[in-house]
C-alpha cells in the first residue's frame, strides 16, 4: 500500500529526491506527486520550472487545498455571512489559479 507516495516500510526516495541527491524526509513535498518508480515525471518538470519552483508551487497548493477544506466544511456546518463570503472568493480564486499551475505540472508530467 502506498502511503503518501512512498511505500510503506521502505526507504526508497521519491523521483525529485532522487534526481536532487537529497535525502527524502518522511513530509517531503515532493513524494505524493512523483512516485520513486516514474523520474521522468519530475525530470521533465524540473527541467522547465525548476526544483525551488515546483517546491514553492506545491506548498502553495496543499496550503490552499487543506485551507479550502476546511473552510469549505466550517462553512457548511456554519452560517455564512459577506465578510466570509469576499474571503472565501479571494481563497478559491488563489486556489484556481494554484490548481492551473497545478494541472500545468501534471500535463508536462505526461508529456
Amino acid at each position: 500500500m502506498k502511503e503518501s507516495g512512498r511505500k510503506q516500510g521502505a526507504l526508497s526516495p521519491c523521483a525529485a529526491c532522487k534526481l536532487l541527491r537529497r535525502r527524502c524526509a518522511e513530509d517531503c513535498v515532493f513524494a505524493p506527486y512523483f512516485p520513486p518508480d516514474e523520474p521522468h515525471k519530475f525530470a521533465s518538470v524540473h527541467k522547465v520550472f525548476g526544483a525551488s519552483n515546483v517546491n514553492k508551487m506545491l506548498q502553495r497548493f496543499t496550503m490552499l487545498q487543506q485551507a479550502f477544506s476546511s473552510s469549505s466544511s466550517s462553512s457548511s456546518s456554519s452560517s455564512s455571512s459577506s465578510s466570509s463570503s469576499s474571503s472565501s472568493s479571494s481563497s478559491s480564486s488563489s486556489s484556481l489559479l494554484l490548481t492551473e499551475h497545478f494541472l500545468d505540472i501534471k500535463w508536462l508530467c505526461k508529456h
